[in-house]
Order: structure tokens, then sequence, then C-alpha cells
């Protein structure tokens, strides 16, 4: 019993040895993990603001009808150039039946005074001729009379203005809508046979059509609240417009809002440039765009890559691994300067000719598929 007791221990032992060597056998080796590493360089810094905001023309109208009615004829389409004083639209008035009886009734009022007042004047005039009356008894008939004629006159003018929207009927007519500005048609949202309303001071009025130069061209966007402190107006940007990618308008700042205003939890101020369009390019009004505004710039200074720092989880802090001598990597400190996103100013901390450890794998595995 003892003697197998003895073999079977032996037996343990020798198993466990070849284990044990095998462990640090395969331990032993495992390749040591080659990092790529990168060296700092000199370059410029330019940090931009990006507004977003669309395109829109600097002097846009809209057009609204003097009197109530039905839109007889529409005289132009969506995109059409007109100028100044050309006719857009016509409408045609819907009397009110209440309305024309009492206009009615103020033309027949005012005949009849008419009437009398012809009747006297002319009495009048035959006695003054004869002497029986004075000078002034008959200026004051003869002045009756004229007031009822023009009084006469205006009922009737009033009569026409509510049957038929206007006297004459020439371009001046309330039932004539009329460019105000010479530009494009961007918008007809009413159609023959629609029903408008006037403007006037308790309703704004029906949209006939709306007007612009699209020759004046203004952006306008939002800009974050950590960025709007360092622009001023008169700087000069760059738009850039959601159709036309491969172009950039140059345009001048002109407004910034004095007032902020909370869009997704971040403030938010409006901008506003004015935008210069060569006549070879066709452009339409609400083009979405993007201003870039420069901020700050720094020329041949000291810059990593941005991917390569690293940030300790209690201090967050920046700071480098640098190779040293013994193929080892040291934490070093770095402060940062300007950053564009993908390269960042290094002013302490990092010399030239450091060779600084490139420690993401996946912007590593990202340059090999550039490559």
């Amino acid at each position: 019993m003892n003697k197998t007791v003895k073999i079977i221990l032996i037996l343990v032992a020798i198993i466990a040895l070849v284990w044990v060597l095998k462990y640090f056998k395969d331990a032993n080796s495992k390749d040591v993990v080659d990092y790529k590493v990168e060296e700092p360089f000199y370059s410029s810094i330019n940090t931009k603001a990006v507004a977003t905001g669309k395109l829109n023309p600097e002097e846009e109208i809209e057009l609204k009808p003097q009197i109530s009615g039905i839109v007889d004829k529409v005289l132009v389409e969506e995109g059409d150039v007109v100028k100044k004083g050309d006719l857009i639209a016509t409408i045609r008035v819907v009397p009110n039946e209440q309305n024309l009886v009492s206009a009615k009734s103020r033309i027949s009022t005012a005949k009849l005074s008419y009437d009398n007042a012809k009747v006297l004047f002319e009495r009048n005039k035959t006695l003054f001729e004869k002497g029986v009356i004075s000078q002034q008894d008959f200026e004051n008939s003869q002045l009756t009379f004229n007031q009822a004629k023009e009084s006469l006159n205006q009922t009737q003018n009033d009569y026409q203005i509510i049957k038929r929207g206007s006297i004459s009927g020439g371009n001046s007519a309330n039932t004539n809508i009329i460019a105000q500005i010479a530009g494009t048609i961007l918008e007809i949202p009413v159609r023959e046979g629609d029903q408008v309303i006037e403007s006037n001071n308790f309703n704004a009025g029906t949209t006939i059509a709306t007007i612009a130069d699209m020759s004046l061209m203004i952006f306008e966007g939002k800009l974050d609240e950590s960025e709007v402190g360092k622009v001023q107006e008169g700087k000069e940007i760059k738009v850039i417009l959601g159709a036309i990618r491969n172009k950039e308008f140059p345009a001048k700042l002109t407004f910034v809002a004095p007032k902020g205003i909370e869009e997704n939890g971040a403030v938010q101020f409006t901008i506003k440039a004015d935008v210069t369009i060569d006549s070879t390019t066709n452009i339409r009004a609400g083009y979405s765009a993007n201003a870039e505004i420069d901020i700050e710039a720094r020329d041949s200074v000291l810059v990593i890559r941005e991917a390569l720092l690293q940030y300790n989880r209690l201090t967050e802090k920046p700071f480098v691994e640098i190779l040293n001598g013994d193929n080892k990597f040291d934490k070093k400190d770095v402060e940062l300067g300007l950053s564009d996103g993908i390269n960042v100013e290094i002013t302490e901390g990092v010399s030239e000719g450091d060779k600084i450890k490139v420690w993401n794998k996946a912007s590593k595995d990202n340059e090999d598929e550039e490559e």
C-alpha cells in the first residue's frame, strides 16, 4: 500500500513540474508589444467657429390686397423676374349687400339735397340779376349748391368703390396687386378663385405673392455662447452652401444679437452677414449654409496630433508617453495651446525630436487602412 501511494505522489509531482515548465515557457515566448511612435512637428493652427443657418434675400416683401374679394387673375408665376410697378394679380370684389344698400340710400339723400340746392340757386340767380336780393345771399345759395353737388359725387364714388373696388379701374385701383420692388417671385400662395382678406390695423391680410431681390443675399445663423464673445461686427467670414459644397462665398458680419435664445439646453445667438454672390452662380432663397469664422491663428508652432494625448482619470490633466533609451515609455505632463480638432499646440512638456507613443490602437488601424 505504501508503495502505491509513493508512485502516485511521484506521478503527481512530475505532472505538476511539467505544467509549471510549460507555463513559464509560454509566458516567456509571448511577443513584445511594439508601439508606433510619432514626433512633434511645426505647423500653423487656426481655430474656427462654425455657425449653421440659411441664405435669405436681404430685401423680401409680401404683397397683400387693400380690399377683400376673390382672386380674379394671377398674371405671373413663381420664379418670374418682375419690375417695380408690374401687375401681379387682380382682385374681384364681392360687395356686402348691406353696405351696398346703405350706399344707395346715401346717394338718394344726396340727390334730394342737390336738387333742392339747384332749385334755390337758379331762383336766387334770377332774383340777383333783377336786383331783388343782395350779392351775399346769391353767393350763399351758390355755395350750398356746390356743396350739394360735391356731396352727391362723393356718395356716387363710394358706391362704385363698394361695388367694384375702384372708381377708374386703372393701375392705381385697389383691385390691382402691383409689384412694389423689382425682383424675383419667390412664392404665390394663392390661386385664381381663392378668397382674400384686406390688410388693415386688425388683420395682416392674405399674402398674394412674395417678391425678393436675389442679387442681395444675407446669411442668417446661430452661434454658440462659447464662441459669440470672440466675434465682432465687420469681420470677414466665409459661407459654404449645402447645395454648392465645392465653393466658398465671402461675407461680412453685420449683426450679432445682443440677447441669446436657449435651444436644447444651449444658448444660441443670432448672427447676420452680407454675402457676395457672383452673377454666374444660381442662388435660391432658403439654401442651408454654414459660416466659418476665424477666431485665432498662430503660425509655426510646435504641435502633435490630438489623438496622441492621454488624460489622467483623477486630475483630467493631459499627458503623453515618450520613448526613453531603454525602449520604455515615460509619462510626461504637457501644457496645451490652440487646437483645430486635429492638431494641438504644445507649449510645455514636449520637445522637437521626442518620440511619442501612439497609444490609440483604433487610430493606428485607421492609419494603416488609409495607407
